[in-house]
């Protein structure tokens, strides 16, 4: 429910989002987007105060991310939040982003990497969902190459 609000909210300020991304360093992130301009949030979604509380890797995340932020609902207090981190409301249906997302610039080579992982995780999703619609046009030898094939 807080993701689809905020993929929403991001649609509509024309940032591409991709959910549960593997990063370089192990983590996933729950939904990286990337800007018109090239620059990387992740969104840490937290749907309760102890999810918040039992977290200690999203710090971690600082390092694949111009600005990171956190999502939660309004049945969870923004005040847990640290202020070092943006802060976005989804109700499902939208989102509102309370307080903005410092922005700490990544090295070059760790964007262009991403950049990378983001063009091809984002294409492999899109060639998926495009079988999965139509198994017709995965063949014999297709589906052989398949990860779970």
């Amino acid at each position: 429910m807080v993701r689809r609000g905020v993929q929403r909210l991001m649609t509509a300020r024309r940032v591409a989002t991709l959910p549960e991304m593997p990063l370089a360093s192990g983590r996933r992130a729950d939904l990286i987007c990337l800007s018109q301009k090239g620059e990387f949030s992740i969104v840490e979604i937290k749907t309760s105060i102890e999810d918040f509380r039992v977290d200690r890797k999203w710090p971690d995340y600082r390092q694949h991310c111009d600005r990171l932020y956190f999502a939660t609902h309004p049945g969870v207090p923004g005040d847990i939040f640290p202020l070092t981190c943006g802060l976005i409301v989804s109700d499902g249906y939208g989102a509102e982003i309370l307080r903005d997302a410092p922005e700490e610039k990544m090295a070059a080579a760790t964007r262009k990497a991403l950049m990378l992982r983001f063009a091809r995780l984002s294409a492999d999703r899109l060639l998926q969902a495009e079988w999965a619609a139509n198994p017709l046009m995965i063949g014999p030898r297709v589906t052989a190459a398949l990860p779970d094939g």
